[in-house]
């Protein structure tokens, strides 16, 4: 069973906020603008936490291998 973080309430026990950002935190966003600001902190938290995210693989080609790969499939159907 997978327990439930309040990642916003242990931020606002482990640190000192502002009012708006304290606001923020406890009675959500409002607008776009808190919804960034509500984002860096929980990216903040993560920190705090030592959570790390991994990391996407690397799924660029260049045009020359896209190229390569249908000239063989042409090659192949022929």
């Amino acid at each position: 069973m997978t327990e439930k973080i309040d990642w916003k309430q242990e931020l606002l026990d482990a640190e000192k906020f502002n009012k708006k950002r304290e606001n923020l935190l406890k009675n959500g966003a409002k607008s776009l603008t808190d919804n960034w600001l509500l984002g860096a902190l929980y990216i903040r938290w993560k920190k705090l936490k030592g959570i790390r995210e991994e990391s996407l693989p690397d799924c660029s080609s260049s045009f020359q291998e896209w190229t390569k790969k249908i000239e063989d499939t042409d090659v192949c159907q022929s």
